[in-house]
C-alpha cells in the first residue's frame, strides 16, 4: 500500500476528518470527533512517515521490526511510526489503522459515537466497534500520618 492509498483509506472511516497542520509540526492529521488516530509527517527529512496508535502488546512487537519505531514524543502513549508504508503488508496496515481508529472512537462519548456511526451498515458497525480506554488506576489513600495534608482528620 502506498501513501496515496493509505490516505484514501484513512479518509474513508465514518466521521474521519483530514487536517493539514503547518509549521512547526508539519503533519497531516486524521481524526474522528477531534481525537487523532493517525498522521503523516509532511516535511523533510521525514516526509510521508506514517504514525498511529497501537495496543501496548503490539507496540513492543512492532517496534522490534525493522522500519518501525516509537513515534517521537508519542511513543510513551503507544504510538509507532512506520518509515516506509510500502514495506508493510496492506492487510496488516489496515488492521493496525482500524484499531487506532476504534481506540479514538472509544475515547468519544457514547452519544458522539452513535452520531458518527449512525449512517453506516451493520457489517461496518460490527467491524468498527469502539475500543474503550483502560480505566485509570485507583488512587491510593494517604496514610494517617499525612491525613492533615490530604484534607482529612489529623
Amino acid at each position: 500500500m502506498d501513501t496515496n492509498a493509505l490516505k484514501k483509506h484513512c479518509r474513508a472511516y465514518p466521521g474521519a476528518e483530514e487536517k493539514l497542520h503547518g509549521a512547526p509540526s508539519n503533519i497531516l492529521v486524521y481524526s474522528v470527533g477531534g481525537k487523532f488516530f493517525a498522521y503523516f509527517k509532511t516535511s523533510e527529512p521525514e516526509r510521508w512517515r506514517f504514525s498511529f496508535r497501537t495496543e501496548s502488546d503490539r507496540f513492543l512487537e512492532l517496534t522490534g521490526m525493522p522500519g518501525i519505531k516509537p513515534a517521537r514524543f508519542m511513543g510513551r502513549h503507544h504510538w509507532v511510526t512506520v518509515v516506509d508504508v510500502r514495506q508493510l503488508p496492506a492487510d496488516d496496515l489496515r488492521e493496525l489503522v482500524d484499531w487506532s481508529y476504534r481506540r479514538a472512537l472509544g475515547n468519544l462519548s457514547r452519544k458522539r459515537q452513535a452520531e458518527v456511526l449512525q449512517d453506516v451498515g451493520e457489517a461496518t458497525r460490527a467491524r468498527l466497534t469502539p475500543v474503550a480506554p483502560r480505566k485509570a488506576r485507583p488512587r491510593l489513600l494517604a496514610p494517617a500520618r499525612f491525613a492533615h495534608r490530604a484534607g482529612g482528620r489529623s
